[in-house]
């Protein structure tokens, strides 16, 4: 049975930190690359960063660049967010997305259930 489950979530200040980790089972981890997304009340769905399976390629959306952090441990399965600098505007549901395109296979897609990030004093 895939998994992914996000925990981390919560309320902070603006200006704090806040370290949302995804704990993945019942498939290949390292073979998927891994994405992190949020979505706020009346937006779409965000892109906030991508790593790849090895991790030797990363990006960020603009509005994150220089505060976030992806990281990954394919010993551990799991994906982390670092976010520093947290502003209001930061605050949605975040979740975290595997993915994989295999000749033959397609394309193959998982998604965490998500955890609220809210950024106010």
């Amino acid at each position: 049975q895939v998994q992914l489950v996000e925990s981390g979530g919560g309320l902070v200040q603006p200006g704090g930190s806040l370290r949302l980790s995804c704990a993945a089972s019942g498939f290949t981890f390292s073979t998927y690359a891994m994405n992190w997304y949020r979505q706020a009340p009346g937006k779409e769905r965000e892109l906030v960063a991508h790593i790849s399976t090895t991790g030797g390629t990363i990006d960020y959306g603009d509005s994150v660049k220089g505060r976030f952090t992806i990281s990954r441990d394919n010993a551990k399965n799991t994906v982390s967010l670092q976010m520093n600098s947290l502003k209001p505007e930061d605050t949605a549901v975040y979740y975290c997305k595997a993915r994989r395109w295999r000749l033959g296979e397609g394309v193959s897609e998982y998604w965490g259930q998500g955890t609220q990030v809210t950024v106010s004093s």
